[in-house]
């Protein structure tokens, strides 16, 4: 059944569906995980050895394309090999231009691995037009951006994002995790390619890692194939099989991520004294209008700058009770993080602090507890400071 589904399907029934397969004479509802490191010479489905495929690479290499409206997905190890499979596929002196609040393990990536192979990134800010418009003048060989980004939430016109790359004869990348598929889908407004950090809303459980690079171009699946192969950049099979199970709930979390972290916005902004509240489906949120346009909800995260000085930051973060302070985001559970200790501590201060990543700054992850308790929790631990 799992082969004749299509586009016509809803998004629901192909989350649930297309990863079923090789069951062979079993009729198993819920396929395997193939736990095997290689398989014997001449099978039919051409499998050999793990690290060049496997029955549960290509269950979820299928659903995750089909979810984000693409031709093609190649699942890899994490988000972070993810990352490395597209920009190994650089040169020395190539140029890419970037969004100037990026994940910091991808400007680390950026900055203290592949700048020694000779590739330089020009960072832009992708809600000022004037940077569509700079774009051709630095020649670049890919534009990538976050959307929205982490952790400041900018939200980016990724149509004009397109056609700006596009007409400086380069492609698009989007890195679309803080969205996840469900609430957007980079592809179909454009980009040439749609990055997944899979940890994140596609599994939902924080219990596996893995990555997915998402296209309809054959010449960039090419590409991820031969990265994920050559460079050892494949997950392992039991963490694919975690995230295809994750991916069947992934329509039903996203709208509850979606209504609760509103919910938790609103209360920020109306009841505390925090200098920003940022969160895409606010009215308040400098590029509402897009989202709203490009967005089916404005997603888990919320990001709020209370104005504290670091010592007082900590310490409200150490007060909360239903958020553990950890990285990572998108499980059923809800977090905390300080990106300018965690996530973002290898980006220098002084960039950090030009893309407002203070020392005040928070960021939310809201999961699927009852949303009441998690304000309950936030507010006695403001009330304690």
């Amino acid at each position: 059944m799992a082969a004749d589904l299509h586009d016509g399907h809803g998004f629901e029934t192909r989350a649930i569906h297309l990863g079923r397969g090789f069951v062979g004479e079993t009729g198993a509802v819920t396929p395997p995980a193939w736990l095997t490191s290689t398989f014997e010479y001449g099978n039919p489905n051409g499998f050999d050895y793990t690290r060049s495929g496997n029955p549960n690479f290509r269950l979820l290499d299928r659903t995750v394309a089909s979810l984000e409206g693409a031709a093609f997905s190649t699942c890899f190890g994490s988000g972070v090999s993810a990352i490395t499979a597209v920009v190994s596929t650089l040169a020395s002196g190539d140029v890419v231009v970037a969004e100037e609040n990026l994940y910091g393990c991808t400007f680390r990536l950026f900055a203290q691995v592949f700048a020694k192979f000779g590739v330089s990134v020009v960072y832009l800010d992708f809600t000022d037009p004037a940077s569509f418009e700079a774009l051709a003048s630095h020649r670049p060989a890919l534009v990538w951006i976050e959307s929205p980004t982490n952790p400041n939430l900018k939200v980016i016109d990724i149509a004009a994002a397109a056609e700006a790359a596009h007409a400086a004869g380069a492609p698009l990348l989007v890195d679309n995790t803080f969205a996840s598929s469900y609430v957007q889908r980079p592809i179909e407004l454009g980009a040439d390619l749609s990055l997944l950090s899979l940890t994140k809303y596609a599994n939902g459980h924080s219990d596996a890692l893995a990555g997915a690079v998402c296209t309809n171009s054959e010449e960039w699946q090419a590409k991820m194939v031969f990265a994920q192969k050559a460079l050892g950049l494949q997950p392992a099979p039991m963490d694919c099989w975690l995230v295809s199970r994750g991916l069947k709930t992934l329509a039903v979390r996203m709208e509850r991520h979606n209504a609760s972290a509103l919910a938790f916005a609103e209360f920020l902004e109306r009841e505390t004294d925090a200098v920003a509240v940022r969160y895409p489906y606010l009215p308040s949120h400098p590029q509402h209008a897009v989202a709203k346009r490009q967005m089916r909800g404005g997603s888990g995260i919320v990001t709020v700058d209370f104005g504290r000085d670091l010592d007082a930051t900590q310490a409200f973060l150490g007060r909360l009770r239903l958020f553990p302070k950890a990285e990572s985001l998108g499980g059923v559970e809800s977090l905390c993080c300080h990106p300018a200790s965690m996530t973002h501590a290898s980006v220098p201060r002084e960039r950090r602090e030009a893309v407002g990543i203070t020392d005040s700054l928070v960021r939310f992850s809201i999961g699927l507890e009852t949303v009441d308790d998690l304000v309950a929790d936030v507010r006695r631990a403001l009330a304690s400071s």
